[in-house]
């Protein structure tokens, strides 16, 4: 078995003291020099330890001051269903107000922008071709829980009300009632999740340390016709979320 990376043994070292009680919720860790001298490591190997740890929600960095043992949080539960779109609401605002949470969301919508060739390929349409691209960030009690850039195909819904996705007389109901509206029927989506660290703006929007864990979804709704209808780059992180799959079973 191959031997573990130091900064993973010196990362599980600090856990099991955080869990041992050494230190508690609040308490100032040691410089990254003393742990450094007390498992023989250097100061890079402490400080790729710490920055993981604050990834998982375990620590918390403080500009100036150090690092501290996180306070316990409740993770929100995200959950990933492609059955739970009500007519009339959204998910999101639904599963918020199941955990006793006001779920809100801030967008803004552009129409007529050319598609980039990776979601030209994810919507079955030519690279440049018009797309209406809408940048959403998702609140639970006024916290950023969720990122998501959605494109949709802008020949589907030009001319109709339901070209804006977050404008009109049926706005902010989703992707599913939305294209009902028009006729189309969704039948499925496809999603593909994966881990990455964030980037500096995503960090910086859903205030969490730079770099520190996230989930991508790359999700796409097909029509009954086997079309490609929307596509949407999701980010959750991971210290602040869980998500959970819900996924029906046929009899």
């Amino acid at each position: 078995m191959p031997e573990q990376p130091p900064y993973l043994r010196v990362a599980d070292l600090l856990r099991q003291r955080i869990a041992e009680h050494e230190w508690t919720p609040g308490d100032r860790l040691p410089s990254r020099s003393q742990i450094a001298e007390e498992c023989g490591v250097g100061e890079n190997v402490v400080r790729r330890a710490q920055e993981l740890l604050i990834s998982q929600g375990v620590l918390e960095g403080r500009a100036g001051s150090g690092t501290y043992v996180a306070e316990p949080r409740q993770r929100v539960r995200v959950v990933r269903s492609s059955a739970r779109e009500q007519p009339g609401d959204s998910p999101f605002r639904a599963d918020m107000q199941a955990l006793g949470k006001q779920g809100r969301w801030e967008s803004r919508t552009e129409a007529k922008v050319p598609a980039p060739a990776e979601i030209a390929a994810r919507l079955g349409i030519a690279e440049g071709d018009l797309c209406v691209r809408t940048v959403y960030e998702f609140l639970a009690d006024g916290r950023p829980v969720q990122l998501s850039t959605s494109w949709e195909p802008y020949d589907l819904t030009a001319g109709t009300l339901v070209v804006l996705p977050e404008g009109g007389p049926h706005a902010g109901i989703g992707v599913v009632n939305r294209m009902a509206e028009i006729g189309v029927t969704v039948s499925h989506a496809v999603e593909q999740p994966e881990p990455r660290h964030a980037t500096a703006e995503e960090a910086s929007l859903l205030g969490i340390q730079k770099a520190a864990l996230v989930t991508h979804i790359r999700r796409t709704y097909y029509s009954d016709q086997g079309r490609p209808v929307e596509t949407a780059d999701i980010v959750i992180p991971t210290a602040l979320c869980e998500i959970a799959y819900e996924i029906p079973v046929s009899r």
